[in-house]
């Protein structure tokens, strides 16, 4: 969860700054360039303002659902005076239609999505997929990040202990099966194209969008 502290209107998620670099190796070999990328439930926007520079010449294009983490989005880009870091904007993946869909002068090549289906429904999980599949072009790419479980099983202690955690939180969330995911991909012609393994027992997806 993201520290709330008095400053100006940045908000502060710790698992960032662990996190970052490891997947910024990842996205710049695997995001087309140059292209705009979405990335969804962007959160604090520090991965957002971190990324954002050091991908130029892609555009990055935060959003996400909360009003708080859209002020804080905005009050990093503005501290950081992100060269390509695009103004954030709302975006709820369970919406039938995503405003992004109607914006023809700005086509999405690629959707970034970090740590988040774990702390929705698994409804959120099938319409960011579903989405998607609306939105990128054939060989778009589709990059998930977070923890997952493989045939069922967690891959570290670690993991059981957290899914355990979220599920106190919330019924719905919790670690979700990547061969769950990839199913549901594959239904909206979203091809697994690599399984990275990354630090703190987490996994990078990457997905091709096929015609």
């Amino acid at each position: 969860m993201p520290d709330f502290k008095p400053n100006d209107g940045r908000l502060y998620a710790p698992a960032t700054e662990r996190n970052r670099e490891p997947i910024l190796e990842i996205l710049e070999r695997v995001l087309p360039n140059p292209g705009t990328i979405l990335e969804i439930a962007s959160g604090t926007g520090e991965h957002a303002s971190f990324f954002a520079p050091k991908l130029a010449p892609r555009r990055w294009w935060p959003s996400d659902i909360s009003t708080p983490m859209l002020k804080s989005i905005a009050a990093w880009q503005k501290a950081t005076n992100a060269r390509y870091l695009l103004p954030p904007i709302q975006l709820d993946v369970r919406e039938q239609s995503w405003s992004v869909e109607t914006d023809q002068k700005r086509p999405i090549d690629a959707i970034v999505n970090i740590n988040m289906i774990h702390i929705s429904p698994w409804k959120a999980c099938e319409s960011l997929i579903a989405g998607a599949e609306r939105v990128l072009p054939d060989q778009g790419v589709l990059f998930l990040y977070g923890p997952f479980k493989r045939n069922g099983e967690h891959t570290a202690p670690s993991n059981v202990t957290f899914d355990t955690w979220l599920k106190e939180q919330t019924p719905d969330w919790g670690v979700r099966d990547l061969e769950a995911v990839e199913g549901v991909a594959k239904v909206h012609h979203l091809i697994l194209q690599e399984v990275i393994e990354m630090p703190a027992n987490n996994l990078s997806l990457v997905f091709h969008k096929q015609p």
